[in-house]
C-alpha cells in the first residue's frame, strides 16, 4: 500500500532515498508481498514473472523467475551459482573491530564511495519497504527492509523469516537500528557476478547491503549477523542450531539442541526417521560389500520443533538450574530438502508443504505457474544434475505442535558431515553413531567447526574446511575470540546439559545419511537423563571423539558395534582409523591456534593447549569437571 514512510523514523540517508524515488510501496502483510512478488497484476498468473535489469554489456539480464503456484510461489535463479550461499560473500565496510575481511582490502577502495552509488541507484527505483523486529521483541532490535519493487520475492522471504510489523500497528517509538538494502545490479557492475553482502556498522545503526537476490547470505544470515553483533556487545549468543522437544511413547520429554555447519543436520533433526517402503529403517549400506543393515522401530517419538537454525540464548530466558535455555530467533524456517528426492521419502513434510495452511516460498524447485510445487522435484543445475540446495520457507505456525516459548536443553548435539573411510581411502569419517563429549571437548568442536563432506548448502571445495567459531562465524562481523569466550562461558555455566557428537552421510565404510542423529535422538530420548553405566561406553581410540558407545539397544534391537566404534570395521581397521584421526588433529591444530590471543579466557587457553599437546580424555574432563556422563 502507499502510505507515509516517515512513520518508520528512517535514518537520514534513507529518508533522502525515499523522498527522491518514484514510488514507495509499504507492505503490512506477507500477503501483500506475495502479490508484489508475482508482478502485482502486471503478468497473468499462468506466466512467469521475470526479475530482470538492464546491465551494461549484458543487456536485459534475468536474475530469477517467479511462478505463482497453488501452494505459494516458486523462485528459480538463472545461474546455478546463485542457488547456494557463497561462504566468502560477507565483507565489512566500517572501521570497527573485526577479524573479517574489510571492503577496502578486498576491492581496493572505501565502501563509502559505493554506498553513495547505491543510494543514488535506489533513488531511481520503485521501492518496497516494511518494518520488522530482528530477533524477538525485547531481545532484538527494530529494523527496515528496502528493496526494488520487482524483487518483492526477496522481501517476502525476509518478512516470512523475521516477521513484519503492520503499518497500522507501528509504535511511535519504532526506531530502526538495522536496515537491509537490496541492490542486485551491483553484482554485475562491481563484483564480477559474485555474491557480496556488506555489513556497515555505524553509531546506533547496522546497515546490510545485499548485492544479490539469494536470501541465504543476506535476508537470513545477514540478519543473523545483526543478532551476533548485538550479542557480542551485550554478552550473549545466538546459537546456530535446531532444537526439538522429543516425546517418547512413554510420555517422557527430552529437549535436544543440534548445532552444526551448513549441511550438519539441523533441519533434519526436526524430521521423523525416513523409512523404507516396507516400514523398516535402513541404518546403513556398506559401500564396499553392498551389505545393508536395518532396524525396526514400530513407533518413533513425537517431535515438537522449537528452533530450526537460530536459537537465542538471551540472558532474559536463562534460569540458574545448570541447563541452557533457548528461544527461536525466527518466524519461519529455511528448510533444505535435497535429501527428499522421491515421493514418500518424508510423507509428513511432503504433506505439510503440498497443502499448507498458508502460502510458502519455494526456491530451486521445478514448478510451472499454476501447478503445485513438490519438494522432491528439484531444479537441475545441468542435465541430470539436480541442484543440491532446494529450499522452502515454512512459517512456524504452519508446523503443528511448534513450541513458542523458551525451553531447557537436556542434550546439546553437534553434527558433522563425514566422508567414507576405508583402508584404501582413509579419512576423518571415523565418528561412530554418536559420541559423548566432556564440556571442554564440546567447546573445542565448536571452535574448530568443521564444515565437512560435500556441503549441499554452499559453494565449497572437497577438502575439510571450517565454518568458523560456533559454526556461525561466516555471518559474524566482530572478533572470533569474543565469540569463543561467550561460548566457553555457556559450557562452564550450564554443566548439567550433556554433549554429544553425531556424524552424517558416512560411518567408516557405511553410507548412513542422517540416520545416526535420528537413531541417537530416539535412543537418548527413551533413556532420559540416566547416567551411562561403565560397560555401555568406552574412551574412543581418538581422544578428540570423547567416549564411544560400546553397546546400544533401541527397542530391543542391538546396533552392531562397527557402527559405534569405527576402528572395529574390517573395511577400516586401526591403521586407517589412526590416519583419519591424524587428519582431525591437523585440522584442529590449524583452526585452534589463531584463538590463542591475549584476550582469550585463561581456561580457553588451557583447553586449546591440551588439544595441541595431544591431551587425554581425562585431561579434558579435569578442565571443566562435571558429574559422571
Amino acid at each position: 500500500m502507499d502510505a507515509d514512510w516517515r512513520k518508520y523514523n528512517p535514518p537520514p540517508e534513507l529518508s533522502e532515498v525515499l523522498a527522491a524515488c518514484p514510488r514507495v510501496v509499504i507492505a503490512s502483510t506477507t500477503d501483500e508481498l506475495l502479490e508484489l512478488a508475482c508482478g502485482n497484476g502486471t503478468v497473468d498468473d499462468r506466466m512467469l514473472f521475470e526479475v530482470a535489469y538492464e546491465i551494461e554489456g549484458k543487456g536485459r539480464y534475468v536474475e530469477a523467475t517467479v511462478a505463482r503456484v497453488r501452494n505459494g510461489i516458486c523462485v528459480n535463479y538463472t545461474e546455478p551459482y546463485m542457488r547456494r550461499r557463497d561462504p566468502d560473500c560477507l565483507v565489512v565496510g566500517d572501521d570497527l573491530p573485526t577479524d573479517k575481511e574489510r571492503f577496502r582490502d578486498r576491492f581496493g577502495y572505501d565502501f563509502a564511495e559505493l554506498r553513495e552509488q547505491v543510494f543514488s541507484w535506489l533513488k531511481t527505483q520503485e521501492l518496497a519497504m516494511f518494518g520488522f523486529i530482528a530477533g524477538q521483541r525485547g531481545m532484538g532490535l527494530d529494523a527496515l527492509a528496502i528493496a526494488p519493487l520487482n524483487t518483492a520475492f526477496f522481501a517476502l522471504g525476509l518478512a516470512m523469516l523475521q516477521g513484519i510489523v503492520p503499518y497500522e500497528e507501528l509504535s511511535p517509538s519504532f526506531t530502526p537500528r538495522a536496515v537491509i538494502y537490496v541492490a542486485p545490479v551491483f553484482r554485475h557492475t562491481h563484483f564480477a557476478g559474485k555474491q557480496v553482502v556488506v555489513h556497515n556498522r555505524r553509531p546506533g545503526l547496522h546497515e546490510i547491503f545485499s548485492f544479490n537476490l539469494y536470501p541465504g547470505p543476506s535476508a537470513k544470515k545477514g540478519i543473523y549477523g545483526v543478532l551476533i553483533e548485538l550479542g557480542e556487545q551485550d554478552g550473549w549468543v545466538t546459537a546456530h542450531s535446531s532444537t526439538v522437544q522429543v516425546i517418547t511413547p512413554y510420555d517422557n520429554v527430552v529437549t535436544i539442541m543440534h548445532e552444526g555447519a551448513s549441511g550438519g543436520g539441523k533441519s533434519e533433526m526436526l524430521e521423523q526417521i525416513h523409512r523404507e517402503p516396507d516400514g523398516r529403517i535402513l541404518l546403513g549400506e556398506n559401500i564396499v560389500t553392498g551389505e545393508k543393515r536395518y532396524l525396526e522401530i514400530p513407533r518413533t517419538c513425537d517431535l515438537r520443533p522449537v528452533t530450526d537454525d537460530m536459537a537465542l540464548c538471551h540472558p532474559s530466558v536463562q534460569r540458574m538450574n545448570g541447563k541452557l535455555r533457548v528461544l527461536d530467533a525466527e518466524e519461519a524456517w529455511f528448510v533444505r530438502v535435497n535429501h527428499i528426492n522421491r515421493y514418500g521419502a518424508d510423507p509428513y513434510l511432503e504433506r505439510l508443504t503440498a497443502q499448507p495452511s498458508k502460502p510458502l516460498l519455494f526456491l530451486n524447485i521445478d514448478a510451472v505457474p499454476g501447478s503445485r510445487a513438490l519438494i522432491w522435484e528439484h531444479i537441475e543445475d545441468a542435465p541430470g544434475k539436480p541442484c543440491p540446495n532446494p529450499r522452502v520457507i515454512i512459517p512456524r505456525d504452519v508446523f503443528p505442535n511448534a513450541v513458542n516459548h523458551p525451553v531447557t536443553v537436556d542434550i546439546r548435539s553437534f553434527g558433522v558431515r563425514t566422508p567414507p573411510c576405508t583402508k584404501e581411502c582413509p579419512s576423518y569419517g571415523i565418528i561412530g553413531l554418536f559420541h559423548l563429549l566432556p564440556p571442554a571437548l564440546a567447546w573445542l568442536w565448536r571452535l574448530a567447526a568443521p564444515r565437512g563432506h560435500e556441503s549441499p548448502s554452499i559453494v565449497c571445495g572437497g577438502r575439510i574446511e571450517s565454518e568458523g567459531v560456533g559454526t556461525y562465524w561466516p555471518f559474524a562481523t566482530g572478533r572470533r575470540v569474543a565469540q569463543a569466550n561467550l561460548l566457553l562461558e555457556q559450557f562452564v555455566t550450564y554443566r548439567d546439559t550433556r554433549y554429544i557428537l553425531c556424524p552424517n552421510q558416512h560411518i567408516g565404510a557405511w553410507r548412513v545419511g542422517f540416520m545416526p542423529q535420528w537413531i541417537a535422538r530416539e535412543y537418548l530420548a527413551r533413556r532420559g537423563v540416566a547416567k551411562f553405566r561403565a560397560e555401555q561406553i568406552r574412551p574412543a581410540r581418538c581422544p578428540l571423539l570423547g567416549y564411544a558407545m560400546h553397546q546400544l539397544h533401541v527397542e530391543g534391537r542391538m546396533v552392531a558395534r562397527w557402527f559405534l566404534q569405527v576402528d572395529t570395521q574390517p573395511e577400516v581397521g586401526e591403521e586407517a582409523y589412526d590416519q583419519g584421526a591424524e587428519v582431525l588433529y591437523n585440522f584442529f591444530r590449524q583452526q585452534l591456534t589463531p584463538f590463542l590471543q591475549s584476550d582469550l579466557a585463561p581456561l580457553g587457553k588451557l583447553i586449546i593447549k591440551c588439544c595441541l599437546d595431544r591431551g587425554t580424555l581425562e585431561d579434558y574432563e579435569a578442565l571443566i569437571p562435571v558429574e559422571e556422563l
